[in-house]
């Protein structure tokens, strides 16, 4: 049975394999090598993923201990990281933890969820709401990649 909950420092290990392997199985049909290689470099960040653990609201799925997606609200308003394993793709899983997310932002009284998507994930986004705002070429160690900027009104 699938739980959900807060995220916490113990989990950062399980978060960046998931990360990483995610990118590599998950989003090759969307980018090439060299883009996958430079997007998960991202993992090198440790600053940036102290920064997730320790101030931002992330929740994780988890069964029988093993981390299976999890979400990250940034700024009560800004959806930072949503990854789910590449064997749990097409379960709800990113469905039941975008929920949850949402749920928070409103209780913080947010008016939009703002994300910057990959080409991946932009039909998930769209299913649960969020319009384009823009296409955008981001830079990540000389190799450019596309993603979107993505919004929903709350209210």
């Amino acid at each position: 049975m699938i739980t959900i909950r807060k995220g916490n420092k113990n989990d950062l290990a399980q978060l960046q394999q998931l990360f990483v392997d995610t990118i590599h199985f998950v989003c090759h049909k969307d980018y090439n090598q060299k883009q996958i290689e430079a997007w998960s470099s991202g993992i090198e960040n440790k600053e940036r993923w102290q920064q997730v653990i320790h101030h931002q609201y992330i929740l994780v799925a988890t069964e029988q201990d093993k981390i299976l997606g999890f979400c990250s609200l940034d700024n009560g308003n800004y959806i930072d990281l949503l990854f789910v394993h590449k064997n749990h793709q097409h379960q709800g899983i990113a469905l039941q933890l975008y929920t949850l997310i949402e749920q928070e932002a409103r209780q913080q009284n947010q008016k939009y969820l703002t994300a910057d998507v990959s080409k991946t994930a932009q039909p998930f986004f769209e299913k649960i709401g969020f319009k384009l705002i823009k296409e955008q070429i981001v830079t990540v160690k000389g190799v450019e990649l596309t993603n979107f900027k993505m919004k929903k009104d709350l209210i």
